[in-house]
């Protein structure tokens, strides 16, 4: 049959009734063409009563009628019947059908239309004709909105998912061999290539989202596919080609390299040093993400060796040829395949996406071969150079194009290819475990189908080693910072699916066999002796060799990770060997970094790699030496050492079980680095890192405090050594920690004063007070301490740091050592008539009661201090007040006479005092009336009232006030508000 329709009906659920639907659909040689149905569901995917409809009439074929085409049946109608079956159609469903009858009545009727130009009618439910075009129906409007929405969204709600599962479904059709599947590629790229947002980007000369150029990949990536497909035809492949030109053509297709940036000149290339180099990235063609699928259009299948590398097992050259070089067969008659690899990894991909996986296998393993010739070549080439490159320690050798991070993705690809061969399909191959993850891949042993005796090789283990290999090539850090995030995503993701892999004695006997090699390598190998200076770090694949290697030979293991641990980017100068490598023109002008854009995220895997041996070295002290040495002479950043301290701390003192001191003494020695690093240079953390160094060497134990204390200068500020450094190790926590015994008690209290002395020296005004409290309990340091502060005061210090130091002093009980460094604190301040809120001002009154309470002598010594200082008027008639309230001497200093009588303003010292006050008011008086508006008039007045009481302090001062009064009527009578108030109060 070529046409099946029925009726389908869903079953009521709690909040739907029952629902019958009505389906159509129709079908050409085991494809289905298209269909209809009643719930009107639009998707790219056939809805579920089409899905149901088709599994009825696959599962219970006798069930459904089989009927002749409707032509045929009424062939074999009479005039008669032929009314009759007519009249009861358009009955039975005359809404729909008569306006459709009646038209085709007329046009039946009317000679000249064009129904009666042609012969007989059609028939839908008869078959296709045998030239006709036959493909799956394919919604294409429904392909295109749901592109179209998905973009829109921007990779939000899930969007980029859903992109991902229709380039999955392409992918899906390919294998199938299913022709819509370049159909709905194209539908795709389309919407992609209207995506309003290109032409932003570009404007703004902004690169893409991330996520939205992750797809671009996958869009470029599959249409390299479909232009491989080994068995399309020729007018195929050039339809796509002039779709994928145009494309290519637009201003806004993305390029290659992810950023519309780089066309313009990169900024490296403006450096006038690289003159000869300047046309590099102008003269570069432009490569968009569709170049490599149209240069893929001029690949063909047709070469015989090809032919039959991929058509057989068994394809060996004859043994009689194996003697001389061939380029066809290694010495072991196997057949090798010397394309550029990623264009080789290329078809290996467009077969096994095309449904040939034997064949993807059969080309996999001739690369695989090819690569490992190339890797003896390149060993015996290393040799014969070893000497001349070790000399210069550099290389100009390097791989311009990565294999990992390349857009064709060539490793992930054979990587692919040969597990896939290799995996165990359980029962229930879907199965998602407890915790919600799908579980990991089980793959088993499977030998290496070929034409030599047993080679004793499995897909695994090929697949173990091209994964090894091409993650330790060494090549060059790509430009921009698209391609160089590219090449950490596509490592990391390598790294993931080796580690699926459950490593039996023949993986590890891989493994071990192509670390050797990498690290016999040479320039070669990103873990070779030499390395180009910006060559791609290996620390992220060194740790994931060093976790895998370090059961089975902790030497090798060690030996590679030690290796890996260099970043010689950060070295400060390009050694001579660079200058010839034209790639990146930065390399020529020494102490200048490349743009490494992703440079934080590899010193931070660096460091991983380090934190991950050191863990593994815990108890052997050897092992923790080298690896301390490798921290130290290649990291580079103070907060990346210190986060390895404290994960050599943490490591070391578990909390169920006694500390490991090996790894504690590397967690301290790294520590020290970090403070020798920092002192000089201004860094947030430092005070976190200076205190978590104390609890460092107070955990290894009380030599090492003594040791920091004694080289402070190298390792902390004057400050920090005396206010967090000595008064955390003198600290009762410290001793109780240490349970220390009297003597080592001693020692740590006797380096704390020295440490205290000499900051002193060095920086007073900072650490004198904490000088004086770390030498509290020894009188000579005390003094030493006292003599410096005293001899600082001079010059160095401010009044706010004597004022503190005499304050702490009144409370230690030195009263007339208080008074003369607050004497000292008095030459420093100038307070001036209008600062009457000035923080000091308690320091002033603190400083006058402490020399009244003193005696007659001490207070006569101050006044004139306070006199030359204090200029607000406030402030002194306060001071005055005070000192005339009760008794000089009160504090009763032993061997002092004081009199008990209260002290008159007329004589020394108040005299002084009070005059001074009395100008201060006048002065203050005329500086307030120069410019002053009518809304201070009351608050005036009341600073009047205030003068007067300080004036009537004075024998004559109601005749002073009185003309001081006349005076400012006489001088301010313009204010005449002002003075009719003034008139009112004072007369």
């Amino acid at each position: 049959g070529f046409h099946l329709s029925g009726t389908v009906t869903e079953p009521a659920t709690a909040t739907e009734p029952e629902m019958t639907y009505k389906v159509a659909i129709s079908f050409d040689r085991c494809k289905i063409t298209s269909v209809t149905c009643g719930c009107g569901n639009k998707d790219i995917f056939y809805c579920a009563h089409v899905v149901a409809l088709s599994l009825y009439r696959i599962r219970k074929p006798d069930q459904v009628k089989l009927r002749l085409p409707i032509s045929e049946t009424l062939f074999q109608m009479n005039r008669d019947q032929l009314q009759k079956f007519v009249q009861y159609l358009i009955t039975a469903h005359h809404t729909e059908v008569l306006p459709t009858a009646q038209k085709l009545a007329d046009e039946i009727l009317s000679s000249n239309s064009e129904i009666n130009q042609v012969h007989g009618a059609p028939d839908p439910t008869a078959g296709a004709s045998i030239d006709d075009e036959n493909c799956w129906h394919l919604d294409e409007e429904q392909v295109r909105e749901q592109v179209k929405l998905f973009l829109s969204q921007g990779g939000y709600y899930g969007s980029g998912k859903q992109l991902n599962s229709m380039f999955a479904k392409v992918r899906e059709m390919l294998r199938m061999r299913d022709s819509n599947g370049a159909r709905m590629l194209t539908l795709i790229t389309e919407q992609f290539m209207a995506d309003p947002r290109l032409s932003l980007w570009r404007q703004q000369g902004t690169g893409i989202t991330e996520k939205c150029r992750q797809l671009w990949d996958e869009l470029g990536a599959l249409w390299v596919c479909v232009v491989l497909n080994p068995h399309c035809k020729l007018e195929e492949k050039s339809c796509w080609l002039r779709q994928l030109r145009k494309w290519g053509e637009m201003d806004v297709c993305p390029l290659e390299d992810g950023n519309y940036g780089n066309e313009l000149p990169n900024i490296t290339n403006a450096l006038t040093q690289s003159s000869g180099h300047s046309q590099d990235s102008l003269a570069r063609p432009r490569r968009t993400v569709f170049t490599r699928a149209i240069e893929g259009c001029d690949l063909h299948w047709q070469d015989s060796h090809l032919q039959r590398i991929i058509s057989s097992d068994f394809y060996m050259s004859p043994s009689y040829q194996r003697e001389g070089e061939s380029l066809l067969f290694n010495s072991q008659g196997q057949p090798l395949w010397l394309e550029h690899v990623p264009t080789a990894c290329a078809r290996v991909d467009a077969l096994r996406s095309h449904g040939y996986p034997r064949e993807a296998l059969r080309l996999t393993v001739a690369i695989i071969n090819t690569l490992r010739l190339q890797q003896q070549r390149q060993l015996e080439i290393y040799k014969h150079q070893k000497k001349e490159l070790l000399q210069r320690g550099a290389t100009t050798i390097t791989n311009l194009e990565g294999w990992v991070g390349h857009p064709l993705n060539p490793i992930g690809c054979l990587f692919l290819t040969l597990t896939e061969a290799c995996r165990l399909e359980e029962e229930n191959c879907l199965e998602i475990s407890d915790t919600g993850d799908s579980k990991p891949p089980v793959y088993q042993h499977v030998p290496v189908a070929t034409g030599s005796q047993d080679s004793g090789e499995s897909y695994l283990s090929l697949a173990l080693e091209v994964a090894l290999m091409g993650m330790g090539q060494q090549r060059v850090m790509p430009e921009g910072l698209y391609a160089q995030d590219k090449v950490c995503r596509n490592e990391e993701q390598i790294i993931a699916r080796l580690q699926d892999l459950e490593l039996d004695p023949v993986l590890v006997q891989t493994l071990r066999k192509q670390c050797i090699l990498l690290l016999e390598g040479g320039p070669f190998s990103g873990l070779g002796e030499v390395i180009h200076r910006e060559s791609v770090p290996m620390h992220t694949f060194a740790k994931y060799l060093f976790s895998a290697l370090l059961p089975h030979d902790a030497d090798l293991a060690y030996k590679l990770a030690l290796r890996a641990m260099r970043l010689p980017v950060l070295e400060t100068t390009a050694p001579s060997g660079d200058v010839t490598h034209p790639h990146h023109l930065v390399s020529v002008v020494p102490s200048r970094y490349p743009r490494w854009f992703t440079l934080g995220h590899l010193e931070s895997q660096q460091c991983e790699l380090a934190s991950t041996m050191l863990t593994a070295a815990k108890g052997d002290m050897l092992r923790l030496r080298t690896v301390l040495e490798a921290i130290q002479k290649n990291i580079h950043s103070s907060s990346l050492i210190f986060k390895l301290a404290q994960d050599a701390f943490k490591i070391a003192t578990p909390a169920d079980s006694n500390s490991d001191t090996t790894l504690l003494n590397v967690a301290l020695e790294l520590g020290l680095q970090v403070m020798r690093m920092t002192l000089s240079t201004l860094n947030w953390r430092r005070r976190e890192m200076v205190r978590w160094l104390v609890t460092c060497a107070t955990e290894v134990g009380v030599r090492a405090l003594v040791s920091i204390l004694q080289s402070w200068y190298s390792l902390f500020t004057p400050t920090e050594a005396t206010s967090i450094v000595a008064a955390t190790v003198m600290s009762h926590n410290t001793i109780l920690r240490l349970s220390l015994d009297y003597p080592q008690r001693e020692e740590l209290a006797s380096c704390a004063r020295t440490l205290a002395l000499q900051c002193a020296m060095k920086d007073p005004q900072n650490c004198a007070l904490s000088a004086l409290t770390l030498c509290e309990k020894d009188h000579i340091a005390f003094e030493t301490a006292y003599q410096i502060v005293i001899d600082a005061a001079s010059t160095g210090m401010t009044y706010t740091q004597l004022f503190t130091i005499a304050r702490y002093m009144e409370h230690r009980g030195y009263p007339l050592r208080a008074f003369k460094l607050a004497s000292l604190a008095m030459t420093h301040l100038n307070l001036a008539y209008n600062q009457d809120t000035h923080p000091a001002i308690n320091d002033v009154l603190w400083a006058c009661a402490l020399s009244h309470s003193l005696g007659k002598n001490e207070l006569a010594a101050i006044i004139p201090l306070v006199v030359k200082s204090v200029h607000c008027a406030t402030v002194l008639s306060d001071i005055l007040r005070r000192c005339t309230m009760t008794a000089p001497g009160l504090a009763g200093i032993p061997g002092r006479r004081n009199s008990g009588k209260l002290m008159s303003t007329d004589k020394a010292p108040l005299r002084q005092l009070l005059d001074a006050t009395i100008s201060a008011y006048i002065n203050t008086t005329h500086s307030r009336l120069t410019h002053i508006s009518p809304r201070h008039y009351g608050e005036f007045i009341e600073f009047l009232s205030k003068a007067r009481e300080t004036f009537l302090l004075a024998q004559d001062g109601h005749i002073q006030f009185a003309q001081f009064i006349d005076n400012l009527k006489q001088i301010y009578k313009g204010k005449k508000k002002l003075m009719l108030l003034v008139r009112e109060r004072f007369g």
